[in-house]
């Protein structure tokens, strides 16, 4: 039975409810009349179990037995005995709780379909014709051949992992490697396929095709992720096999037994775990609900329940730790920062953006340009007051290279990229550009660890230089650095086996498939890419990495609230069940107390939704404090059973790879 199928009787059982209420209060409140609720609320159960009867008979077939199975006979039986509140109310919230959990599937499979669609569909490559000739002709992407020769132009989607054999080209890695800067590919260079040109032109040699190139991996990495069951999933499923037998033939056994089959009914009517059903649910949507008004949107109850009992952070650079959008650090002088912006302001490249900003930022007035050149991979030239003023990598072998040896030397140290000013073929001047960190960054790593995130690595595609320089302002020890996609998912996979339960943050298409490995992946809302925030299960809305230990911190009293009413759930069926073999506990009496505990665990929950945080500046979080947090949260804002590093100091060292 489809999704939209069973949602529509959801629907429909829903109406139904509301309907039976409305016609119990007027019928109250005229005093006489027929009461409608009765029929109303058997229409609404009979509507709401025909699906949930389906999927039992499904999974009878294959010889499971499966909760639907339980539900079902204890729906029927209460229908009979002429408990049409029960029936109604615990096949509808069954029904509530399968809805909240296709949600997630929807959104893993509209992920899918977005990643595929990222993929390239056509090449130019070089056949020969019926002449002997090569000539160019133009072929979808899946049909072309190892070795093939490759066309590349301006705006084009690289079809294959390659190898460069001429041109040069300012290529765009973001889907590959999560860097937001362009990458100059010249010659002997590697290119990867779904990768895009944004300026130049270049020809290629395939390497590898199909199914077998780097972003085709990707997309079966996350599928394998997505289609791993977690051991909660497990967990229900063993429960459900043994529970649902052994409850209907105790109901068997306790009707045969007493003689009486309305006892055995009552059983097992009262052996529905009505508030097990809702337990979970409930505690999800209110914790979900808290974290989306304070601007964290979790797409799943199991990444909550994961983020609880998370240990370790993993965390991508570019985007998530950074801004995405590179800075000038330091220049050798203020004349060559003069000339060089002057210059820039014709180029839409983003070191460009970035030197005009600092120039004026300094102040600094830049002068009328002429006759500009922009080379991809090499740089922008321009004619300011009669002297060519080249900007980017040298061109040949420049004078006056080596008095600036020493700021080069310093800046490869820190992680900057040097930018070279040239006049006339004279080295004038230096400029080192960085990418921005966040302004939260920093306090949120030592958050987290306070949070109870004891180990937290930055995974990057970047080189090692500029991850480390990163690490070290934000306080991050461990640094693994020029990575591929399929690196990031080994190292998650490599903390999880070691019995890590691993976060993962990260804001691009490449991040994807460790987002979905991780027990639990984030990604940023602003600055995120569509196929980043698909496949997380938790999206940070306010790009504010902060937010994500206040989120931990909600998830665990989330948890602790699915566990609280999980004890309550199954303690009330125990002592029903004990009281109705014994005879001490009759059909009307447990009921009420069938509804009292469906009613606790719905109060229990509520607790989240009155929890009140502080999650960050910006309208991250609310500025008040409730009673409900204070009790939760000590005077240095941790909860109780956080966390807290032995020594906050943070070290120096910094473990690479």
């Amino acid at each position: 039975m489809k999704t939209t199928t069973v949602n529509r009787f959801m629907s429909a059982a829903g109406f139904g409810l509301l309907a039976a209420v409305v016609a119990y209060g007027i019928h109250l409140w005229l005093g006489v009349g027929v009461d409608l609720s009765q029929i109303l609320l058997a229409a609404a159960a009979l509507v709401a179990v025909i699906p949930i009867a389906y999927r039992a008979w499904q999974a009878v077939r294959f010889r499971a037995f499966s909760i639907e199975l339980l539900v079902t006979v204890a729906v029927v039986g209460a229908l009979i005995i002429g408990e049409v509140v029960e029936a109604a109310v615990v096949s509808f919230l069954f029904l509530f709780g399968a809805f909240l959990e296709a949600r997630s599937l929807a959104r893993t499979r509209s992920y899918l379909e977005g990643l595929i669609d990222l993929s390239p569909t056509t090449a130019v490559v070089a056949r020969i014709d019926d002449r002997g000739e090569p000539q160019r002709v133009e072929i979808p992407a899946g049909s072309v051949e190892e070795h093939e020769q490759l066309f590349i132009t301006t705006g084009s989607r690289i079809p294959a992992d390659g190898v460069v054999v001429s041109g040069t080209a300012e290529v765009d890695e973001s889907a590959i490697t999560g860097e937001s800067m362009p990458v100059t590919k010249t010659t002997g260079d590697e290119i990867f396929a779904g990768t895009v040109v944004q300026t130049g032109y270049i020809e290629a040699r395939a390497t590898r095709v199909g199914g077998d190139t780097t972003f085709s991996h990707i997309i079966s990495l996350v599928e394998q992720a997505q289609e791993t069951r977690t051991p909660t999933t497990r967990f229900l499923q063993r429960f459900a096999a043994i529970y649902t037998p052994t409850v209907i033939a105790l109901a068997l056994v306790v009707g045969v037994v007493s003689g009486d089959i309305s006892l055995g009914l009552t059983f097992l009517v009262i052996a529905c775990p009505g508030a097990l059903v809702i337990s979970v649910p409930v505690a999800i949507v209110a914790g979900v609900g808290n974290l989306a008004r304070r601007g964290v949107l979790v797409t799943s109850g199991e990444g909550l329940e994961n983020l609880a009992r998370a240990n370790t952070l993993m965390v991508d650079k570019t985007g998530t730790l950074t801004t995405g959008q590179p800075y000038v650090v330091d220049f050798s002088g203020e004349e060559a920062l003069r000339l060089a912006a002057s210059v820039e302001v014709a180029s839409e490249h983003h070191l460009a953006q970035a030197i005009v900003r600092a120039a004026q930022e300094q102040g600094l007035v830049v002068a009328p340009v002429a006759d500009v050149d922009v080379t991809p991979g090499v740089g922008v030239s321009g004619v300011v007051a009669g002297r060519r003023i080249h900007v980017g990598k040298p061109a040949g072998d420049p004078h006056g290279l080596e008095q600036f040896s020493d700021w080069l030397s310093q800046w490869e140290t820190r992680g900057l990229t040097g930018v070279y000013v040239t006049s006339n073929d004279q080295i004038i001047g230096v400029i080192g550009v960085a990418d921005e960190v966040r302004e939260e960054a920093a306090d949120a790593i030592y958050q987290a660890r306070r949070a109870g995130l004891d180990r937290i690595a930055m995974v990057t595609g970047d080189n090692l230089a500029a991850g480390t320089l990163i690490a070290g302002e934000v306080g991050i020890e461990e640094v693994h650095a020029g990575l591929l996609p399929q690196d990031k998912t080994h190292l998650v996979t490599q903390a999880q086996q070691e019995g890590e339960h691993v976060v993962m943050v990260g804001d691009g298409v490449n991040d994807a498939p460790a987002l979905a490995q991780a027990d639990v992946g984030v990604a940023m809302g602003g600055t995120g890419t569509d196929a980043s925030q698909s496949s997380a299960d938790v999206i940070l809305m306010n790009d504010r990495l902060d937010q994500l230990v206040a989120a931990k911190r909600v998830a665990r009293k989330t948890a602790a609230v699915m566990r609280q009413n999980t004890v309550i759930a199954l303690g009330t069926v125990v002592v029903l069940l004990s009281g109705v073999a014994l005879g001490h506990v009759g059909l009307a009496g447990g009921m009420l107390v069938h509804e009292a505990s469906v009613i606790a665990v719905v109060l229990n929950a509520l607790r989240l939704v009155r929890q009140q945080r502080r999650m960050g500046p910006d309208g991250a979080g609310s500025a008040t404090t409730t009673s409900v947090e204070r009790e939760w949260v000590g005077s240095d804002g941790l909860e109780p059973g956080d966390d807290v590093a032995e020594d906050d100091q943070q070290s120096n060292s910094i473990v690479v790879s």
